[in-house]
């Protein structure tokens, strides 16, 4: 009799306990992200410029939920119209690629709710969303390359440096109209070669269509100097 007074004892003791010790613990949330450039590195801040598409992917790492119910908000949008965000997801976790130019802003809302008891993530006053800076576009192409084999200038492609551009698509023409090559992702190119041969040097011509995140619409039509002769490292004629 003893030993079951003492079970039921405890039992007691360790529901109410649990119930105290429950009190006391709330739901939190401590929102994180990340993002991969277009050259697919992975960085964890992404408030100074970076080019277009950028993927962001922002978790809400609920923690403590307990018997809470909850509902998530993601909002993204440009500074001052946070009632009147670009993105509005109701889900756990955010997936969103940048395709854009300008500064965002992407804030995660939760609200917790037990009977009467309702708890909002953030606290009036205390929003802290991720800051997100896209640069405006940025496109060039070169006027000659020397496909010859020694590794310097071997591929015609996009110069370095290009910025925000969201779709590309470049096609080579030799003098009478006929298509030689195409390509439609910027760390493409053409190898100078035609049905698996390389082409005589002389003036090709290159026709690229783009956009880039800012709604710049390209059109570059230019000559493509092929220089087989030309070799080594310096700035000549096929950087141009």
């Amino acid at each position: 009799m003893k030993n079951r007074l003492r079970f039921l004892f405890l039992c007691l003791f360790g529901f109410f306990f649990y119930s105290a010790m429950s009190q006391n613990v709330y739901p939190t949330a401590n929102p994180s992200a990340s993002y991969v450039t277009p050259d697919g590195e992975e960085i964890d801040d992404a408030s100074d410029t970076q080019s277009a598409p950028l993927e962001g992917h922002f978790l809400s790492n609920v923690e403590d939920l307990g018997e809470y119910s909850v509902r998530y908000e993601w909002r993204i949008y440009r500074e001052g119209e946070e009632n009147a965000p670009l993105v509005n997801r109701f889900d756990e976790n955010l997936d969103y690629t940048f395709t854009e130019s300008g500064t965002f802003y992407v804030q995660f809302y939760a609200t917790f709710v037990l009977g009467n008891d309702t708890i909002q993530y953030p606290a009036e006053g205390e929003a802290n969303p991720f800051v997100v800076s896209i640069s405006e576009s940025i496109l060039e192409m070169p006027n000659a390359f020397s496909p010859n084999g020694d590794g310097y200038n071997d591929v015609y492609k996009v110069k370095d440096g290009y910025k925000s551009i969201v779709s590309f698509e470049a096609t080579i023409f030799n003098r009478w109209g006929q298509k030689l090559y195409s390509w439609n992702t910027l760390d493409g190119g053409w190898d100078g070669k035609f049905h698996g041969s390389t082409v005589k040097d002389g003036v090709y011509f290159v026709v690229v269509k783009a956009k880039g995140a800012d709604g710049r619409e390209y059109n570059i039509k230019r000559d493509v100097n092929v220089l087989t002769g030309y070799s080594g490292t310096g700035s000549g004629s096929s950087n141009e």
